[in-house]
């Protein structure tokens, strides 16, 4: 947790912070379902992001 709360602050939120909640809300929502999980690769994972982990996983264990 501590490394994604690290990643969130160093690579997403705005120096200058957010104008509201409903802005800080989206835009992190957006980080962590969008880029964190899809796209961002991580080294405990070998270099690929969670999603595409979960779903080598699937395929070769035989779980749809």
């Amino acid at each position: 947790m501590e490394r994604l709360f690290r990643s969130l602050k160093t690579e997403w939120v705005p120096a200058m912070g957010y104008q509201s909640l409903a802005a800080a809300r989206k835009d992190i929502s957006s980080y962590l379902m969008g880029y964190y999980n899809t796209e961002r690769p991580h080294a405990f994972n070998g270099g690929i992001a969670p999603v595409l982990a979960e779903e080598k996983l699937k395929s070769m264990s035989g779980i749809s």
